[in-house]
């Protein structure tokens, strides 16, 4: 997979990560990895903490997240 910026930009920079919000493939100069606020509702996946035990939400509250520089710039101006 190649970055979605690097290929608008006209570069072929292969991905390292992927935004969780958007979905887009980033390289590592088009991605920010902190962690993101609490966000309300559910995820879109279930996880599980380990021996089959699941992963309350509470649990993944402050993982650092990847996100596109878009998406962090927008989730910025919410926070």
């Amino acid at each position: 997979m190649k970055c979605f910026e690097c290929a608008k930009n006209g570069k072929d920079s292969d991905t390292v990560a992927v935004c969780i919000i958007c979905g887009r493939g980033v390289c590592k100069d088009h991605l920010v990895r902190e962690e993101t606020p609490v966000w309300e509702g559910e995820y879109s996946i279930k996880l599980k903490c380990g021996m089959g035990i699941s992963c309350d939400y509470k649990d993944i509250q402050h993982w650092k997240k990847v996100l596109c520089m878009p998406c962090h710039e927008a989730m910025k101006e919410n926070y």
